[in-house]
């Protein structure tokens, strides 16, 4: 791992895979747009779908987007029976399923057979492994993220989300500080901060806009969303956790050019996680982590009307 620069940002889009709603939005935030990686959920109805658009894009970042909460399991439920219901989801009960973690040793076997197909189903795709993170920022659970450091290993594991917000609550400040030093020490890059928590599902233009004004003087930051297409006629919530969820807005905002011209005014480096921390180094050579930031055409003048 190279050292990082003073300043650096990265642009996600979680929930890759979920829908070919998003998948369309990852890829067009990410051809015309900031955006600069994606989480992608193997197990997801369009995950698919996900991957084929990824193999086209070749500048695209992709990381695994483990769930082990509100989702589809990658195993059957024969296998892992502790953990998901007859439809082979898991809960969203996710209180109660960290002390099931934390204190049955069935369930932590089978939480372990889980994480691992889901890093196997990742592996299977031939995709770099840019960065892991988790449905829901459950790796918060220290067995979760003794897992996830002892199995991504044996899958080429290198950056993890570290959910550090600012203004998070008091509570979770242990938690976040104990994921912290488990990833230095472990030599695992991570993110100095997030911004993308407190206004899940609403990280519209004037969101972007404001988080790239107040960057800090030093740190990787990383901005994550959930951009999708907008629904056709009659068409519901992609799920029913998501009826609030303004995908359409996210993505509007990830291919603003008042966004794009911001960033490009900041001057701040911006890539995938390999890219800010190993330098692109993952064997695809040529990555531009100053794309963005470039105009582009169709941007320019768009800058110059807004």
């Amino acid at each position: 791992m190279m050292q990082p620069p003073a300043r650096a940002l990265i642009f996600t889009a979680d929930d890759f895979g979920l829908h070919e709603r998003v998948n369309a939005a990852v890829e067009r935030a990410h051809r015309d747009g900031v955006l600069n990686a994606a989480s992608l959920m193997v197990a997801a109805p369009a995950a698919a779908d996900a991957v084929a658009r990824a193999q086209r894009l070749p500048t695209l970042r992709v990381g695994l987007h483990l769930v082990l909460a509100d989702g589809a399991s990658m195993l059957p439920r024969a296998r892992i029976p502790a953990l998901v219901d007859a439809q082979g989801r898991f809960g969203d009960n996710m209180v109660r399923d960290g002390f099931r973690f934390f204190f049955l040793p069935h369930v932590r076997a089978q939480l372990a057979l889980e994480i691992r197909a889901q890093f196997e189903a990742f592996a299977a795709t031939g995709l770099a492994l840019d960065h892991v993170n988790t449905h829901k920022h459950f790796h918060l659970h220290p067995t979760v993220l003794s897992l996830i450091l002892s199995i991504g290993r044996e899958y080429g594991l290198r950056a993890v989300r570290l959910p550090l917000e600012a203004g998070a609550p008091a509570a979770l400040k242990p938690w976040l500080a104990l994921v912290r030093a488990r990833l230095a020490r472990a030599g695992i890059a991570h993110n100095d901060y997030v911004v993308g928590i407190a206004n899940t599902g609403a990280m519209d233009e004037a969101v972007l806009l404001e988080a790239i004004a107040r960057l800090p003087a030093q740190g990787v930051g990383e901005i994550y969303c959930h951009p999708a297409e907008a629904p056709a006629v009659g068409e519901g919530p992609i799920t029913a956790s998501m009826q609030r969820y303004r995908h359409a807005d996210e993505l509007a905002a990830l291919v603003s050019p008042r966004v794009a011209a911001a960033l490009a005014r900041a001057g701040v480096r911006h890539g995938g996680f390999t890219d800010v921390f190993f330098d692109g180094g993952d064997g695809r050579d040529g990555h531009d982590v100053h794309a963005a930031t470039r105009p582009r055409a169709g941007l320019a003048e768009g800058r110059a009307s807004s």
